[in-house]
C-alpha cells in the first residue's frame, strides 16, 4: 500500500470585521480543514463560507472546538470543569454539523483549538470530556488528537478512531508537548525548517524536543498553522515535500486507517 497521510489547517478564524488567514488559498494546498465554531474564532457566515470552500475543493471539514474566548483567540486558560468542557464540545461540533448539512457533506473529525488543547493534552479529566463529547455526537468522528497527548489516549479509551498529529511549525518540549508560545524557538517561521522538522518527524517516526531526544509516535497527520504570514507558503512546501517522499496526501476519511 502506498504512504498516506494527511496535512491539515485551522481555518474559518476570521469573524465580523475582522479577517484572519487566507482560507482560499491555503484550501488548495491542505486535505483537512479544521473549522472554528463561533466560540474561539469564527462566526455563522464565515463557517458556512469556510466549509462550502472546502467541500468545492475536496477537502474534508473538521469541528475545531475552542474556549469562549473571541478576544484572546482562545489561547488564554480558562478553569472550567470537565462538564463544562463536555458541553461546550458538543455544542460547537453540533453548530458546524448542520453548516455542513446545510452545504450538502458532513464533518467528519474533531480536533481541538489552542489553550483547550493545550490543557486537555495533559489533563486527563478533560481530554476524557472531550473524546465523551464527540462519542456522544457522531462515534463516527475521528479524533485529531496531539502526539503523545492525554486527548490521544482518551480518544483511543473511548472507541473513537484517534488521528495522531504533529506540527510544522512548532517546536517539542522533552515531554512530547509543545513548547509554550512565547518561548524563544517555540515558533518556525521559515517555510524550509518547518519542511525539514517535518520529513524528520515523519522519516523516523518520532518527535524531536527543542532541548535534544527522541519521542517515537505515530504519525497520521501534520498541521500548518493558517494564521501566519508564510502559512501559504509553508503548507505548499510540506506538501511538495511530502510527495517527493513518497507520500499520498489525504483528507482524513480517505486514508485507508480512517475509511
Amino acid at each position: 500500500m502506498a504512504k498516506q497521510i494527511n496535512l491539515n489547517a485551522d481555518m474559518g478564524e476570521s469573524f465580523g470585521a475582522y479577517s484572519i488567514g487566507n482560507d482560499p488559498a491555503m484550501l488548495e494546498v491542505v486535505s483537512s480543514a479544521n473549522v472554528a465554531c463561533g466560540f474561539h474564532a469564527g462566526d455563522p457566515l464565515v463557517m458556512r463560507e469556510t466549509v462550502g470552500l472546502a467541500f468545492k475543493n475536496g477537502v474534508s471539514v473538521g469541528a475545531h472546538p475552542g474556549f469562549p474566548d473571541l478576544q484572546g483567540f482562545g489561547r488564554r486558560r480558562m478553569n472550567m470543569s470537565a462538564k463544562e468542557v463536555e458541553a461546550i464540545t458538543i455544542v460547537q461540533i453540533g453548530a458546524l454539523q448542520a453548516v455542513a448539512a446545510a452545504a450538502g457533506g458532513k464533518v467528519t473529525h474533531v480536533k481541538p483549538h489552542g489553550a483547550l488543547s493545550n490543557i486537555a493534552a495533559v489533563d486527563e479529566d478533560l481530554a476524557a470530556a472531550i473524546a465523551r463529547a464527540i462519542a456522544a455526537v457522531d462515534p463516527g468522528l475521528i479524533f485529531l488528537a496531539p502526539a503523545c497527548s492525554a486527548m490521544a489516549r482518551a480518544g483511543e479509551a473511548a472507541g473513537l478512531a484517534v488521528a495522531i498529529e504533529i506540527f510544522a511549525d512548532r517546536a517539542y518540549a522533552p515531554d512530547g508537548q509543545l513548547v509554550q508560545r512565547g518561548t524563544p524557538g517555540a515558533m518556525i517561521h521559515e517555510p524550509q525548517a518547518a519542511l525539514d522538522h517535518v520529513l524528520r518527524m515523519v522519516r523516523e517516526q518520532a518527535l524531536f524536543p527543542l532541548a535534544g531526544g527522541r519521542i517515537d509516535t505515530p504519525v497520521d497527520s501534520i498541521c500548518v498553522h493558517g494564521d501566519g504570514p508564510v502559512a501559504e507558503a509553508t503548507a505548499r512546501l510540506v506538501r511538495e515535500g511530502l510527495a517527493a517522499e513518497g507520500y499520498a496526501v489525504l483528507p482524513l476519511p480517505a486514508m485507508a486507517r480512517f475509511a
